[in-house]
């Protein structure tokens, strides 16, 4: 699942090379943590919410079928201060 939102959000963003996608345990579910270049937040969100919501069902969908809870959540790190 992992290798699928790789493929779908560096197609998307204008810095591919800044995603970074980490898998975290919680609850028997897999929560992907999404970090990204700060002017690509919003093409990942798209109108609406349209963009992430999309991605949300087709992961959930994917990982369904392969008997596993998955869920993506985007990770804004701001610099201290």
């Amino acid at each position: 699942m992992q290798a699928f939102l790789e493929y779908v959000v560096t197609g998307l963003v204008q810095h591919p090379e800044v995603v970074t996608i980490t898998p975290v345990e919680r609850d028997g579910a897999t929560i992907y943590e999404l970090r990204l270049h700060p002017q690509d937040v919003g093409k990942i969100i798209g109108r609406q919410g349209m963009t992430i919501n999309a991605i949300r069902s087709l992961l959930q969908a994917g990982s369904a079928r392969k008997g596993l809870r998955c869920t993506l959540e985007i990770v804004e790190d701001t610099p201290p201060g």
